[in-house]
């Protein structure tokens, strides 16, 4: 079995809007040199911090708890914007996701951290930063 776990150190700011928003992805730097990008099954670990779209207070910080988030990439373990906001990455680019409600809490929210909230209102962002490495099992 082939195994490609890749460690990626990542800024996420989060921010969310309604459902029918598409998912935002913005380039905020792109390396010069991008020898590695993350595929579906990569194993990374993500630094992240969440805030709402709406007023931009923080929900979340993996840099509070100083541990990044570890997870395998496209597989479901995660809300599917991340899932689908962190594929194609480069190592050391830098971007932020806006993140519909759809492709995160959905209505319900994710009480007492993400308030409940309707279709139309404003759900999580995201923010990816600095090292990654691919290593062979």
């Amino acid at each position: 079995m082939h195994c490609r776990p890749l460690l990626l150190i990542l800024l996420l700011p989060l921010s969310i809007l309604a459902s029918d928003f598409p998912l935002g992805i913005k380039v905020d730097y792109l390396p010069d040199v991008c020898d590695i990008k993350t595929r579906k099954g990569d194993q990374i670990a993500v630094h992240y911090t969440g805030t709402l779209l709406e007023g931009g207070s923080k929900f979340d910080s993996s840099f509070d708890r100083d541990t990044p988030i570890e997870f395998n990439l496209g597989l479901g373990r995660v809300i599917r914007g991340w899932d689908e906001g962190l594929l194609d990455m480069c190592v050391g680019e830098k971007r932020t996701l806006t993140i519909p409600s759809g492709m995160a809490y959905g209505e319900r929210g994710y009480p007492p951290v993400i308030p409940r909230m309707p279709t139309s209102s404003l759900l999580p962002s995201l923010s990816p930063s600095r090292g990654a490495r691919r290593r062979n099992c």
